[in-house]
């Protein structure tokens, strides 16, 4: 045997030695855009962590939160890191199911986090998930359907403004219509964004005393404003889509306004994808007449790891590096500043080429820091979130409700059928659960 060979035999050893060695981080994720957009960029982390392999399973959004929330209230032990909500951050927290991220990295400034994201994720003063993007709801609109309706968008409209406008903005012929929103059903699909629009309407799920408020006038106003519109200035097929689906719809001008999540912003902003990039407007989530809240919400996805994970060293590394100040920094450089990860960090939004590059910033920062979990609605509640109740039970809830409301829009019911049997169910499954008696 020849030193040649000799050398070579080592050098595999080496190379097998240091890939059994390595861990597999297996994450789970939703297929938005942002997180597709990390995906390809990981490469900047795997070359300062050569002994981490990732693997990754990105699914829709609905599909996510079912198969993410079974793996770990079985302890299933598929996934080492998950993307999960503000919703699920403070309630799996309590129940033991997340691990408090201690060590993130020695730059990673926590303190830079803005409050308003940060506190939703926190518990007994420890942070349990990090924000990979945070957002409210605004409108966004095409300014040249705006001005060639004869109207000019305000600041804060209000639901009629917005009924008028969706009308006037529609030309069905040409397949534009004046007004995209979430009608596909789920908890966190055409519920977040009906429980926002109904908290603007002085409506609620609950009372205080947890009795469920689906009988009362504010969601009869709620749900036929919103029917009404869609049907009368909305794409066909609503009751179908959520984010991605009226996001295409957006970006390939068919749509006169959207509601929906800042996050958007820069995608419909982005020419390389949006062919209204240049035409695009934005403006605060409406309120009713008379009622002092506008219908926006607040909202983060978030990279956790569950509790009894065996790979914490290695999944706190990366979760430290996708949330961190230098991946930002990374996006800057690779895809321009407008599409950084907005609404999480202070400082994102103190920098002057960010606020240069993204006409959207001040918007996102004033809709996110307006929104009150802790006060969502007119009259008082016994729970906290905007667009969701933080309790278990409404991740079932919310989509029992969801698939009613989406009936109503699809016509298969009333909306006085569809609100009957939300106020039945509810009041079942709070009866089931001991909030009521």
């Amino acid at each position: 045997m020849n030193l040649k060979t000799v050398l070579l035999g080592a050098c595999s050893a080496l190379a097998m030695a240091g890939m059994a060695s390595a861990e597999t981080l297996t994450i789970a994720t939703v297929n938005n855009g942002d997180m597709i957009r990390m995906q390809k960029l990981t490469d900047d982390f795997t070359k300062d962590n050569p002994d981490i392999q990732l693997e990754w399973v990105t699914l829709e959004e609905n599909v996510l939160r079912q198969k993410v929330t079974t793996d770990i209230a079985t302890k299933g032990g598929q996934y080492d890191v998950l993307t999960i909500g503000t919703y699920e951050v403070p309630i799996w927290a309590k129940q033991g199911w997340l691990v408090a991220l201690d060590n993130l990295g020695a730059d990673y400034d926590v303190d830079d986090l803005l409050p308003a994201i940060r506190s939703g994720l926190t518990e007994d003063g420890k942070l349990y998930a990090a924000p990979f993007y945070g957002e409210s709801s605004m409108i966004m609109y095409r300014k040249d359907l705006m001005e060639k309706a004869g109207l000019e968008m305000p600041d804060s409209p209000t639901w009629s403004f917005i009924a008028e406008a969706a009308k006037k903005m529609t030309d069905k012929d040409n397949e534009v219509y004046g007004i995209c929103l979430r009608g596909k059903a789920g908890w966190g699909e055409n519920m977040a964004f009906l429980t926002a629009m109904s908290n603007s309407f002085g409506a609620r799920w609950f009372d205080e005393n947890w009795k469920p408020q689906f009988d009362q006038p504010e969601w009869k106003d709620t749900l036929e404003t919103y029917v009404n519109m869609m049907n009368e200035s909305g794409p066909p097929g609503a009751s179908s889509n959520g984010f991605n689906e009226n996001l295409a719809l957006f970006q390939t001008g068919k749509c006169g306004m959207w509601i929906d999540a800042t996050v958007a912003a820069s995608f419909v902003t982005n020419p390389k994808d949006s062919q209204v990039a240049d035409k695009v407007g934005f403006a605060l989530a409406p309120h009713k007449e008379g009622v002092d809240k506008n219908g926006n919400w607040l909202w983060a996805w978030n990279l956790a790891i569950p509790a009894g994970s065996k790979k914490i060293e290695a999944a706190e590394k990366f979760i430290g590096w996708a949330t961190s100040k230098h991946y930002t920094e990374l996006v800057a450089a690779t895809d321009g500043w407008a599409n950084v990860p907005p609404g999480t960090r202070t400082s994102l939004y103190e920098n002057p080429k960010y606020q240069e590059a993204a006409p959207f910033a001040k918007m996102t920062l004033d809709s996110i820091n307006s929104a009150d979990p802790k006060n969502p609605t007119v009259k008082p509640v016994p729970y906290t979130g905007v667009q969701f109740v933080a309790i278990p039970e409404f991740q079932g809830l919310g989509t029992a409700v969801g698939q009613q409301f989406s009936a109503a829009l699809a016509g298969q019911v009333s909306v006085d059928q569809a609100l009957q049997n939300a106020q039945a169910l509810t009041t079942r499954e709070m009866t089931k659960g001991g909030y009521i008696k």
